[in-house]
């Protein structure tokens, strides 16, 4: 047996920024904080699959699909005898060849379902356009995305399992061949690049980078939000003049309809205080806060306040005692709120900027710093 350079160094590195890209979105999905780095790398992910979708056609040599083993006949017998030794496979092995073209398909699935669902659901990037019409209609999108996101988790952990099976049962060396780029063989095989295959691979490698440059630290059609910040006193001057001469403006989406008409009609005991309005103030007000109430926006928050108070025979007026509010915020320490930067639950705007103009975003919280 000889050593043979199988993997030249950019298919190895493509490799790499395919399992990095994909671990962080996938751990970042978590933190509604962080969705805009999960959407950037999910993003920057789909750029690398796309070009090496597209180097399995002009690529080298093991590199390109026609040098995948797709004979179910092999991939049938290698899967039957996991504890003996099968044939060498200079290239991609039956169970790889089938795992990848597995990833590229069900990877560019979690991409564009995510995309969408960006866009339905948080009114950001490409199909933002899609908001208004399929907002109340995005859960089984939400419910997509996920699915193909663990499927894909899925099949990658049978990649490495059966990897790991290779190294360790098989005796093969697939895996140090993805680190050095060199397998055993029984006569010298040595892959280069050609020059179209050279400047492909340093336009590949320089996008794909360049491409996570660019949607985390760009304001981008990709990420961009299409929420316009509210002038509330250009649109109502006695709500900002009377509501918040005492207190921060609160979002109207923030409570439904029955809310706000509850909350408005007890003015004199308004949370322990005397707010109460002339009668046409009064009901002025109240007509702008039905009209931009829960039920007539598409914000997640509103959407969220809503589904949770759906089931409820009491109405709730304040916005952080909302089933919503406390499951979005029960992971914050207690300290949080008794700072002097906060002070209050309610007190939003400590941590959400520009949650007075309407606007109430992921990348737009800004948590204070407490010593703990």
């Amino acid at each position: 047996m000889t050593r043979s350079y199988i993997w030249p160094i950019v298919t190895r590195f493509a490799h790499l920024l395919l399992i990095l890209f994909f671990a962080i979105s996938y751990l970042l999905g978590d933190f509604e904080e962080l969705l805009s780095l999960h959407v950037a790398f999910g993003l920057a992910l789909a750029v690398v699959l796309f070009f090496r979708v597209l180097w399995g056609f002009v690529g080298p040599k093991y590199s390109r699909f026609s040098d995948f083993n797709f004979s179910l006949k092999d991939l049938i017998h290698y899967l039957l005898n996991p504890f003996s030794k099968t044939k060498e496979y200079i290239g991609h092995n039956p169970a790889s060849s089938w795992a990848i073209v597995a990833m590229f398909v069900v990877g560019f699935l979690t991409t564009i379902s995510g995309l969408l669902l960006y866009g339905i659901q948080e009114n950001h990037g490409i199909f933002a356009f899609l908001h208004n019409s399929f907002y109340r209609d995005m859960e089984f999108l939400e419910d997509a995305h996920e699915l193909f996101a663990n499927l894909f988790v899925a099949i990658v952990l049978v990649h490495i399992a059966g990897s790991l099976l290779d190294k360790f049962v098989k005796n093969g060396d697939a895996i140090d061949s993805m680190i050095s780029g060199y397998k055993k063989t029984k006569n010298k095989i040595v892959v280069e690049l050609n020059l179209f295959q050279k400047i492909f691979a340093i336009i590949w490698i320089g996008v794909s980078l360049f491409s996570l440059y660019y949607l985390i630290f760009t304001n981008n059609i990709f990420v961009a939000t299409h929420y316009e910040k509210q002038d509330y006193a250009a649109l109502h001057s006695d709500f900002v003049e009377e509501c918040a001469s005492c207190h921060i403006i609160y979002p109207p989406y923030l409570l439904p309809k029955k809310s706000w008409e509850i909350m408005m009609s007890d003015l004199e005991n308004h949370f322990g205080d005397d707010a109460s309005l002339e009668d046409e103030t009064n009901l002025s007000i109240l007509n702008f806060l039905k009209q931009r109430s829960a039920e007539n926006s598409t914000h997640q928050a509103a959407f969220g306040i809503l589904k949770s108070l759906k089931d409820r025979n009491d109405t709730i007026i304040a916005i952080s005692q909302t089933p919503y509010w406390k499951e979005i915020h029960k992971d914050i320490d207690e300290k949080i709120y008794k700072s002097e930067q906060v002070k209050s639950r309610a007190n939003c705007a400590a941590c959400h900027v520009d949650f007075e103009k309407g606007l109430l975003e992921n990348h737009l919280i800004k948590m204070p710093k407490v010593e703990k």
